[in-house]
């Protein structure tokens, strides 16, 4: 069987720094008529799932880091899972500020957040004997996860 190489034939594929410099010089000079369209919608598209990416991902951690602090007996671990979970919530801060309309799928980042870091955990100690709630037991709001010191309750 043979399989043929096609080549790459537009800037997009071929250098895709310089494909970025030439679209913006187009754009900034209104050179609309010698756009790659189709390319840069795509590239439009893909920062918007990115942006939803890290913010889901960041929570996940965040997420791992505070079930952990909260059900883990280990005094030992306790500083450096509440400095993750200050860094997490501090980055989350700072991207809903930057694209605050990231805050509409917050239930959405939540939902999936918390399947994996339940998983993530479950792995990393259901060895060790620990259980860990099917469900978040706290509020899951924007203020609460950003801002509450769930462990102390």
């Amino acid at each position: 069987m043979t399989i043929a190489i096609v080549p790459k034939t537009s800037l997009y594929e071929i250098d895709y720094l310089l494909w970025i410099q030439e679209t913006v010089d187009k754009l900034k000079v209104r050179d609309f008529d010698h756009l790659d369209i189709e390319n840069l919608i795509e590239e439009i598209e893909s920062l918007g799932i990115s942006q939803k990416k890290e913010v889901r991902n960041r929570l996940r951690v965040l997420l791992e880091h505070l079930v952990k602090r909260i059900y883990i007996d280990m005094p030992d671990c306790f500083e450096g899972w509440e400095n993750t979970i200050r860094t997490q919530r501090n980055d989350i801060k700072d991207e809903l500020v930057d694209m605050p309309s990231l805050k509409r799928f917050w239930d959405e980042f939540f939902d999936r957040a918390w399947q994996r870091a339940l998983l993530d955990v479950r792995g990393e100690y259901a060895k060790k004997g620990y259980q860990f709630p099917d469900t978040w037991q706290f509020n899951h709001d924007i203020d609460s996860m950003l801002n509450v010191d769930f462990w102390l309750f």
